[in-house]
């Protein structure tokens, strides 16, 4: 069982919260006080003539603090047999950190000592208070008002009920607490704060274990009462009507064939997290034996929901405010570059499914890929991040017809086979017809307004 984020844990310097951080600063990130950022490991771990420039630039008062954590960092390493050379690389000693021997109240010890020296490099005093788990995850993501809203938007649409949700399989999924969230951010901080650095803040609570059927529907039913309240919604111009003035207006298009039952049929069409497009090759997994995996592993896993950071609408403001809506993705020629440590240009429009789906799966084992940890999206994880988006900025997410924006594949899914064709999901709002497309396309199919959204499933 992993230990509660919120009990204490008593290490060389004294009381540490689990989560093994404590406050740094209440300074924005880029001027110098988010544990996440950069520091000289070069300085602080190197050779001797670099640590005493460092050692000497701190008030004489604090060089024995300096002297404690750094004599900390090196009986981690050598208890759990990390070479000392290591330390010289932020990211060579995250891939040590994530060795599954090293127990995550442990793992999470380390990336406190590494956030107290920061502190004190940066701001030439220890520490002086200690932070919860959650206050830290509230500076770095804005975690407790993410979870609030992402909670409220499912009970007021009616998938989230009492706490729970009912899967396809007839049993109740409770959805992650905020502490179950934040302690699997923890454990995984060492991966993860690059991805920060990329733009990758934004929650996204997914019931992956309702129906396809049922999140369709409810996804209509959204519109449908948006659509009363706002009656000129969807027009181009607000005095022309449209097909959405008809009282038989439906706001969703699919394709029933390989839509309406998708997950449920015996045997289901769907299949989750391909590792190809070859319909006899594609090693994807029914729901029911996702659902059924979860349950096996529940501390690996949210059984019955999939927890998501994506990169927020609003990456220019990052780590100033809540992350709001989700970014775009840009058409060929018109990407751009997040992130510092790891810079990661955008994947832009204009290659195959097949294509997107060949660098997630290159990514999966190559760690200094821009795109390391991200994977393409399911259509539940796109009808509840429609939502999301739309809820938060007032407009469609993927819009059909725009010259900068793309719709998307969502490559996190496949119908291997139906009437003898494979087939990847397709996803886009239409504003001439003021619906929501879901659709297909196939694995190879090249179009320069279609591109694919990315996620990291925590």
């Amino acid at each position: 069982m992993s230990p509660s984020p919120e009990s204490s844990h008593h290490g060389n310097d004294g009381p540490l919260t689990r989560s093994g951080v404590a406050e740094t600063s209440n300074r924005h990130p880029r001027e110098g006080g988010d544990p996440s950022s950069s520091i000289s490991f070069s300085e602080a771990f190197s050779d001797a003539s670099s640590f005493d420039r460092l050692r000497a630039s701190l008030p004489e008062q604090h060089r024995t603090h300096l002297d404690e954590l750094r004599k900390s960092i090196f009986a981690f390493c050598d208890e759990f047999k990390i070479p000392r050379e290591a330390l010289r690389s932020k990211e060579t000693f995250g891939v040590f950190l994530a060795s599954p021997k090293i127990p995550p109240a442990r793992m999470v010890e380390a990336v406190s000592l590494f956030a107290r020296l920061e502190h004190l490099v940066t701001n030439k005093e220890p520490l002086k208070e200690e932070e919860t788990a959650i206050e830290y995850m509230d500076r770095l993501y804005h975690l407790t008002e993410q979870y609030t809203s992402q909670v409220s938007l499912l009970e007021r649409i009616g998938i989230l009920k009492d706490g729970v949700i009912t899967g396809i399989d007839g049993n109740d999924y409770p959805i992650p607490t905020l502490e179950q969230i934040v302690q699997r951010l923890l454990e995984r901080e060492s991966d993860l704060s690059t991805k920060r650095n990329q733009g990758f803040t934004k929650l996204l609570l997914v019931p992956f274990g309702i129906s396809l059927d049922t999140l369709r529907e409810t996804l209509k039913q959204f519109f449908l009462d948006y659509k009363q309240i706002h009656p000129t919604f969807g027009r181009m111009d607000p005095n022309i009507p449209n097909d959405s003035d008809k009282p038989s207006w439906d706001p969703f298009h699919i394709w029933e064939e390989g839509y309406l039952g998708a997950d449920t049929d015996n045997p289901p069409k769907i299949y989750y997290y391909p590792t190809s497009f070859d319909k006899d090759h594609h090693q994807g997994q029914t729901k029911l034996e996702i659902l059924e995996a979860q349950a096996d592993n529940p501390e690996d896993s949210f059984p019955g929901w999939k927890v998501h950071l994506l990169q927020s609408s609003n990456l220019q403001d990052l780590g100033h405010s809540i992350p709001k809506g989700i970014a775009f993705i840009p058409r060929q020629g018109r990407g751009k570059t997040q992130g510092e440590d790891s810079p990661r240009p955008d994947l832009e429009a204009d290659k195959t499914p097949k294509e997107y789906l060949s660098i997630f799966q290159q990514t999966q084992v190559d760690k200094d890929s821009p795109y390391f940890q991200e994977s393409g999206l399911t259509p539940e994880d796109w009808m509840v991040a429609f939502m999301t988006h739309f809820e938060e900025t007032g407009k469609p997410l993927d819009e059909n017809g725009s010259s900068k924006k793309s719709i998307t594949y969502l490559t996190g899914a496949f119908f291997p086979s139906i009437a003898g064709s494979s087939t990847v999901p397709c996803a886009y709002w239409d504003w001439g017809l003021c619906q929501i497309s879901l659709i297909r396309s196939g694995p190879r199919a090249r179009d320069r307004g279609i591109g694919v959204r990315t996620s990291v499933i925590v």
